[in-house]
């Protein structure tokens, strides 16, 4: 096949050197049509450009003349589009936004009210559409701001050299902003898992200060392991009251899905330390009482201290039991199940660590007992032994909960269940694939699902908002491919428009109508 630009000329064997068949000075598209051996003349065909019409011209000839005759045979033809090439001069059309039309293209707010404003759908449930600006126009506002590519990549360098160093410098503003106090979060305090580690702050601090005088006054190995243990007990309380603090926090750039897990790595971080402080150097005092055993002084004080110590522990277990109680009951679970699958990890800590103490005071104020009875050390010993032990026991069971919900655990099976069935009993749904639903904690839900959409309902949904005879009248006036690509391009646009309002639909349905601590959702289409 040859595109013949300007003309035509045909030379045959049959016609000789200088016979020649021209043709007008038109575009046309031309080939051999027909050829029959032995016979004395060819055919050929030409089309016009739009592809639309075929023309057969028959030529005869002979060695002394030509004896031309043209059979003309209109015969319909399929129209094809010729494949566009998308280069960048295409993408420069696309949309963006203001914000990173500032970011990337150091401009200014004022810098954009000039340039053209286009209306779309908005991916937000806040906001029912925003503004966005065709990429092309910020490219040559960027230029007239800043006069060449040079000065903008210059700019450009600039001020990602200024943000280095401003996180450099929040780096070394860390431990402050830790520890400075910030809007809302005093509240947390007062209510919920952050007034019952308030609580257990104050208690276990009181209790530490007094069993530390009473081992001073006794020697008791016993009454040394129940100090530390408090010890153990305050310090690890006041990383979960940092990690309560961390944890809500608003999302960042760096950060998008917040940082509720801080409270689940506070609590990591507080198990590691009750294995060390508190069984480590409890099972090294027993141990040091079995080999080197020293005599106890009266133990009148450190029963007491210790009668005190149990009340006072026993008030922040309930403080804590009350509220997991409260906490299991709004979220549909028994108290045995929140408590393992560690839904709120900083009040489980110190519902096990005052359980733990109320059973070390226990077993330390029997072991006591036993050696004021029979005036023998070795119990005293080994109810050092026993308070780490139980300690032990407490961290291990916090390292293992904690770290599981770190890995990022699913949800309970039935719930998924549920999100599952909703969303296949949705027309606009065809099928549905890949589903997870992770729990971020602090009741926070993040569920993923790759949807296969029914292209005939979203296309129904389309038309049932636009005018049909109108669209119809369009239709009728479609009369070349120019035209029929443009008339698809914009229905075609926005039926994919109407896809996203599907989408954003299915989302807002997921997390009103089904669970309610959905609070992150991605549904991509397939």
């Amino acid at each position: 096949m040859l595109l013949i630009r300007s003309s035509l000329l045909i030379m045959t064997p049959s016609l000789g050197s200088d016979s020649s068949v021209k043709l007008a000075s038109k575009p046309f598209v031309c080939g051999l049509y027909l050829c029959i051996p032995g016979s004395p003349g060819f055919s050929f065909w030409m089309t016009n450009r739009d592809y639309r019409h075929l023309l057969v011209w028959r030529v005869i000839s002979s060695h002394a003349s030509i004896e031309s005759t043209c059979a003309k045979v209109h015969l319909p033809l399929r129209a094809v589009l010729k494949k566009r090439e998308y280069g960048p001069k295409y993408t420069q059309n696309n949309f963006i936004t203001a914000v990173r039309a500032m970011n990337e293209f150091c401009l200014k707010p004022s810098d954009l009210e000039q340039l053209r404003r286009i209306r779309r759908r908005s991916p937000h449930d806040d906001t029912e559409a925003f503004t966005v600006f065709l990429r092309s126009d910020v490219e040559a506002k960027a230029l007239d701001v800043w006069g060449s590519p040079e000065a903008l990549a210059r700019e450009r360098k600039l001020r990602k050299e200024m943000e280095r160093e401003y996180q450099e410098s929040r780096i070394d503003d860390l431990f402050i902003c830790f520890i400075k106090p910030r809007s809302g979060k005093r509240t947390t305090f007062l209510q919920g898992p952050g007034k019952v580690v308030m609580v257990a702050i104050c208690i276990n601090g009181l209790n530490f200060f007094f069993k530390l005088l009473a081992w001073v006054y006794t020697g008791s190995a016993s009454m040394f392991s129940e100090a530390i243990h408090s010890l153990a007990d305050t310090c690890n309380q006041a990383l979960l009251a940092l990690g309560i603090s961390q944890s809500v926090r608003n999302p960042d750039a760096v950060h998008p899905y917040g940082f509720s897990n801080m409270r689940y790595i506070a609590s990591l971080i507080s198990g590691v330390g009750i294995f060390m402080m508190g069984a480590g150097l409890s099972w090294y005092h027993g141990i040091m009482g079995l080999l080197h055993p020293q005599p106890i002084e009266s133990l009148l004080w450190a029963y007491c201290i210790l009668a005190g110590s149990l009340v006072s522990e026993g008030a922040t277990l309930l403080v804590a039991i009350n509220e997991i109680k409260k906490s299991a009951h709004q979220q549909g679970v028994s108290f045995y199940e929140y408590v393992m699958q560690s839904r709120d990890p900083s009040t489980n800590v110190v519902l096990l660590e005052d359980a733990a103490a109320v059973l070390g005071v226990i077993l330390a104020a029997g072991c006591m007992g036993l050696t004021s009875l029979t005036g023998n050390p070795y119990y005293d010993s080994l109810g050092s032994l026993g308070v780490g032990t139980l300690l032990g026991t407490v961290s291990a069971f916090l390292i293992y909960t904690n770290t599981e919900a770190l890995l990022g655990r699913s949800i309970q099976a039935e719930h998924v269940q549920k999100l599952t069935e909703f969303l296949e009993n949705d027309p606009a749904v065809r099928a549905i694939h890949d589903v997870k639903a992770t729990d971020m904690g602090l009741s926070k839900v993040r569920f993923k699902a790759e949807v296969d959409f029914d292209g005939r309902v979203v296309t129904r949904s389309y038309l049932e908002k636009q005018d049909i005879d109108q669209i119809l009248n369009d239709i009728q006036q479609v009369k070349t491919p120019e035209e029929l690509e443009n008339f698809m391009l914009k229905h075609g646009e926005n039926i994919i428009d109407t896809l996203g309002a599907e989408v954003d639909r299915l989302e807002k349905e997921l997390k009103v109508r089904v669970l309610e601590q959905l609070k992150y959702v991605d549904i991509f289409c397939t």
